[in-house]
């Protein structure tokens, strides 16, 4: 048994470990080898330092891995820590060890990006009771956050259509690199006031929309067209990627804070999710804040989205180093 930061040529194994865990947990949390590539070469990783291989007898049994948010939210740094271990290695201190190494590398990296900033550790407790949750109330950590992962198939959905009020010069159209400014700027604002957010850097974005698992023709932007005095505005979006064949995974919705409660969201979701279906996706799932300050759960419940399946982000606050 050893430890060793998780390298290129580690993928493979890296993938059937994460499926295997999709299995025994029923997370649904598919990756191909070449998501986790695109994982290791995210915008200020390093792999070397910020991931955990633990390995028995040339499988990898467990792993860890860290990001840290490019900017600050409301004066602190954001960490997030997520992994996962073999069930049959759990309870026997691998875990542990994998935080310990994490949450110094958390604390160093702090220091070296933003010295003398507070910071807040984050780490996916999965379902309620869960190893995971349980090693992470005993490292001092609380429940801060209670999400549900939600899906809807073609019989059950109920589309919303256009709002009563949308602006003239408004047009509904693909994601694409020509307006991804606008949109990313929106959501940093849209998400502003969303638990857990940091504002997106240009980098980050870029990764995000054009990671493999992207997919454009399935994401949606509603503009409005300012005339040529003013860049068009971005006032609702819908963000998708696919990890299973098939099944399109909503990964944002944002709306301009000054546009919400007009239905744009639900009509702009709804275009997404009838045209998925037009193509033959069997399923549409995301995953939502139940606290939500917009309110997005009843949002889907009208759309006809159910809940599959609950986890629990868990918090801790940590002093600069």
């Amino acid at each position: 048994m050893h430890e060793e930061p998780i390298h290129v040529e580690h993928v493979e194994a890296w993938a059937d470990l994460t499926n295997a865990l999709a299995v025994s947990d029923a997370t649904d949390e598919f990756y191909e080898t070449e998501d986790l590539l695109e994982e290791l070469g995210e915008p200020g990783v390093d792999p070397e330092h910020d991931t955990v291989g633990l390995w028995d007898r040339g499988a990898m049994v467990g792993f860890g891995q860290l990001r840290l948010g490019a900017q600050l939210r409301d004066g602190r740094g954001r960490i997030s820590i997520g992994g996962g271990i073999s069930p049959e290695y759990r309870r026997k201190g691998h875990g542990r060890k994998i935080m310990d190494a994490l949450e110094l590398r958390a604390t160093q990296k702090m220091a070296e990006r933003f010295p003398g900033i507070d910071f807040t550790i984050d780490v996916w407790g999965n379902s309620p009771g869960h190893s995971a949750g349980l090693m992470a109330l005993a490292r001092g950590y609380e429940p801060a956050r209670y999400f549900q992962d939600m899906a809807v198939g073609p019989g059950n959905f109920c589309p919303s259509g256009p709002p009563g009020a949308i602006p003239e010069s408004a047009r509904l159209l693909s994601y694409s690199p020509r307006i991804a400014e606008i949109v990313r700027l929106l959501d940093n604002e849209a998400f502003a006031d969303h638990w857990g957010s940091t504002p997106k850097s240009v980098e980050e974005w870029e990764a995000t929309t054009g990671a493999r698992s992207f997919r454009s023709n399935y994401s949606m932007v509603l503009l409005e067209d300012r005339g040529s005095e003013a860049e068009p505005r971005a006032l609702c979006y819908v963000l998708s990627a696919e990890w299973i064949s098939k099944e399109l995974y909503i990964s944002r919705v944002g709306t301009s804070r000054s546009d919400r409660g007009h239905g744009y969201a639900a009509w702009v979701l709804s275009a997404v999710v009838s045209a998925a279906f037009e193509a033959g996706y069997t399923k549409v799932d995301l995953s939502v804040d139940v606290q939500s300050p917009t309110g997005a759960t009843g949002l889907y419940e009208r759309l006809g989205f159910k809940t599959v399946r609950q986890g629990i982000m868990y918090r801790k606050i940590a002093a600069a180093g």
